[in-house]
């Protein structure tokens, strides 16, 4: 036992928390940067959309169910020649957080589509009707209308993500979940494994309702 308190008191679980805080953020960050743009693009020239156009859309569609439906472990596997071109190395905290961006960013692309096409057509159709350009459309109504669901959106990318951080342990990822599968899992020391667990379930719990909190205060229709 003497084992998990000295994870505690040498700093391993808070420098593995950190690091997973670390490559969470990181890829939230860079997924926003490309996947915010994609979801607008989808909401845009999707059927009904202020700049309708199936073609893009199709292949926008299309990219973006690929990218989802390949399992994060194996997209790791895919994009090593990738890591390594950026990184310089396929293993580590960084490193890690290359397949976490290519996967976080058609995950959010589909959250922001998803928000975005709850905004009323009537909204938009107003904005339209006033000579309102697409992209005071897209930023002033589009956006602005479904901020309180792009936040909600937002926290549930940020469980899935350290969800994805943690998995990436499996194959030498670093943060929390190298904790509970090197030192834990391969060793058969589930007192090691369960309070790195636990510490991922509580940064969930945590950022979730932040985000519910932030989402809350800025819904109109509550007030």
């Amino acid at each position: 036992m003497s084992d998990i308190w000295q994870f505690f008191i040498d700093g391993t679980y808070l420098y593995a928390t950190l690091e997973t805080l670390l490559m969470t953020l990181l890829a939230m960050i860079f997924g926003y940067v490309i996947g915010l743009p994609v979801g607008v693009a989808l909401t845009v020239t999707g059927k009904g959309g202020i700049s309708e156009n199936q073609v893009i859309y199709k292949i926008l569609d299309f990219i973006v169910n690929v990218m989802r439906s390949i399992p994060f472990l194996i997209l790791m596997i895919l994009v090593i020649p990738v890591t390594r071109f950026i990184v310089g190395k396929s293993y580590g905290t960084m490193a890690t957080v290359v397949p976490l961006v290519i996967a976080a960013a058609p995950f959010i692309a589909r959250m922001v589509e998803s928000s975005l096409k709850e905004v009323d057509a009537g909204v938009i159709e107003a904005a339209e009707s006033l000579g309102a350009s697409k992209f005071t459309i897209i930023f002033k109504v589009l956006i602005a209308e479904a901020r309180t669901s792009l936040i909600v959106g937002m926290t549930i990318a940020f469980g899935t993500i350290l969800g994805y951080s943690a998995m990436s342990g499996a194959l030498g990822g670093g943060g929390l979940g190298k904790v509970a599968i090197t030192y834990g899992y391969n060793r058969f020391r589930t007192d090691i494994m369960v309070p790195a667990v636990i510490i991922i379930v509580l940064l969930v719990q945590l950022f979730q309702w932040l985000g519910m909190k932030l989402s809350r205060s800025l819904d109109r229709r509550i007030r």
